[in-house]
């Protein structure tokens, strides 16, 4: 409804357990689902006061920390072998924008450059790809299914030859199940990150606040919540 039910601060297990003690026991075990980024103090708290809760990974979150420590490591370090060529180094610095973009939000001239890039860059066609495959996991019609695309996804990172991708590969394993349950619970957390945008404006436009406890009150009045 996306009414504001709790506020607190920071992003620590003893930040966010108030709002489990506020909600109450009862209430927890009621809980099937939770959507989350890949904040571990988040996973704990949630396994340990909602026991019939799973954990659902938001996609764009995990895609986004694929770019940031995967696409541009391989971007950086190509571009660094690059330094005998420097049009060409010149290209693969300046595409950061060109990979981390979805594709269909290209236009014809941004599509046909990031085409030409990739013909002529291997491992910058290996990660491109292997991001598009990863976001597949969250379309898996189900479990199953879901697990299956995990273990080909894994192997074509294991064998990718690139120590950003493998590195990636072998702290998402801890990560699975938060993503395989996507395909039992269709979840996400793009309302939040819209509602989180809007109180960053309402800080912006007081220039901050000084008392935690108003601008806490204020959040809440923002969001009373939506008739569903």
């Amino acid at each position: 409804t996306q009414q504001v039910l709790w506020v607190g601060e920071g992003r620590s297990r003893a930040a966010v357990r108030p709002f489990f003690e506020w909600l109450g026991a009862e209430a927890c075990t009621r809980i099937e689902a939770v959507a989350m980024d890949m904040n571990t103090a988040m996973d704990l708290e949630v396994q340990h006061h909602c026991p019939n809760a799973r954990v659902v990974y938001d996609l764009f979150h995990v895609v986004a920390k694929f770019g940031r420590e995967v696409i541009d490591r391989v971007r950086v370090d190509q571009a660094n072998q690059l330094r005998h060529d420097k049009p060409a180094r010149k290209v693969v610095k300046r595409s950061r924008w060109l990979l981390l973009r979805n594709r269909t939000n290209l236009k014809d001239d941004q599509a046909l450059k990031l085409e030409e890039l990739l013909q002529a860059n291997q491992p910058l066609m290996t990660v491109y790809v292997l991001k598009d495959q990863l976001k597949e996991l969250w379309y898996a019609p189900s479990e199953d299914e879901a697990k299956q695309r995990w273990q080909d996804w894994l192997n074509l990172a294991m064998s990718s030859g690139l120590a950003p991708v493998q590195q990636f590969a072998r702290r998402l394993k801890g990560y699975v199940e938060g993503i395989i349950a996507s395909a039992v619970y269709r979840m996400n957390t793009s309302v939040l990150e819209g509602m989180n945008n809007k109180v960053k404006v309402i800080k912006r436009m007081a220039y901050g606040y000084r008392d935690n406890d108003y601008f806490f009150l204020k959040i809440k009045a923002a969001f009373p919540g939506k008739v569903r």
